[in-house]
């Protein structure tokens, strides 16, 4: 089994407890900006505890006062000079890193498993893409969320603009794009983007995991149909979210699960529900 709470890495941690994985953002001198080891380390983490069947559910958390200061300036840097022929290749590559980018955070979207924030400090820049492709996003009352890139000539092009307006009115979406402005905790709230709000990170925590926990009790083979419908049903027109729905209900139906959800029940006790199995490459 590939044992993530073993191994050593440069950007995070990684715990497992009562299937819940935890995923430690650990550069809090550096406000976790994202340097270019996170963008291999996450979706390693992510796919290992996904495709091994690891864990029911992700919370990701971070040290220190500030969630993220998003993409750290080092990589953007080739650091050596190129001459305009070896700049042109590089340019032509472009494409294809940001696909590979792009899958840092897709991986949380695409885990059987749901993937919950809890962020507190900045969170800016990358950030807000990373947090748009999780589950459920909470913050402490000192949070702020900026789509930094524009301050900076850029255009967000890790999944901010795909996913955001499914998460927020389209209007406020397009003002925070343009701007580059904060949205403090209190609009992030009112304006969907975080579930909830808390005063400190130890409430926050403790909320956060009390949730996953919740979660964690639930048939994983039921959770993860609802994430697979509900991420199928945002870019997919009614009539074929609910043929999907049929074929997914056709082949994934598990009266067991049901029958013993009905008999924990009745008996006022947790339900034992199977885990999921590890992932066919993963075998």
């Amino acid at each position: 089994m590939n044992d993530v709470t073993q191994k050593t890495y440069e950007c995070f941690r990684v715990e497992i407890k009562d299937h819940i994985a935890n995923i430690i953002l650990s550069r809090p001198d550096k406000a976790n900006s994202m340097i270019r080891p996170f963008w291999v380390e996450l979706p390693q983490i992510v796919r290992a505890i996904d495709d091994n069947a690891l864990a029911r559910v992700i919370v990701l958390t971070a040290e220190g006062n500030h969630f993220s200061s998003g993409m750290d300036v080092s990589v953007f840097s080739t650091g050596v000079d190129l001459s305009a022929h070896e700049l042109g290749r590089v340019q032509a590559n472009v494409m294809e890193t940001l696909k590979a980018l792009q899958q840092t955070f897709s991986c949380l979207e695409e885990a059987r498993m749901p993937v919950l924030m809890a962020a507190q400090g900045a969170c800016m820049g990358a950030t807000v893409d990373f947090a748009s492709a999780c589950d459920m996003r909470y913050c402490t009352k000192d949070a702020s969320f900026s789509i930094y890139e524009i301050n900076i000539g850029m255009v967000a092009d890790l999944g901010t603009f795909p996913r955001l307006p499914y998460l927020i009115p389209h209007g406020l979406a397009r003002e925070l794009a343009y701007t580059g402005r904060r949205m403090l905790a209190d609009e992030a709230r009112s304006s969907g983007f975080v579930n909830q709000v808390f005063d400190s990170v130890e409430e926050m925590h403790k909320a956060v995991f009390a949730i996953a926990h919740e979660i964690a009790d639930r048939s994983p083979l039921a959770v993860w149909g609802s994430k697979e419908m509900l991420n199928y049903g945002r870019d997919h027109s009614v009539a074929d979210s609910l043929k999907h729905m049929a074929v997914w209900q056709a082949g994934m139906f598990q009266k067991p699960e049901i029958l013993e959800a009905f008999k924990a029940r009745a008996e006022k006790r947790p339900a034992n529900f199977e885990n999921l199995l590890p992932r066919i490459s993963a075998l």
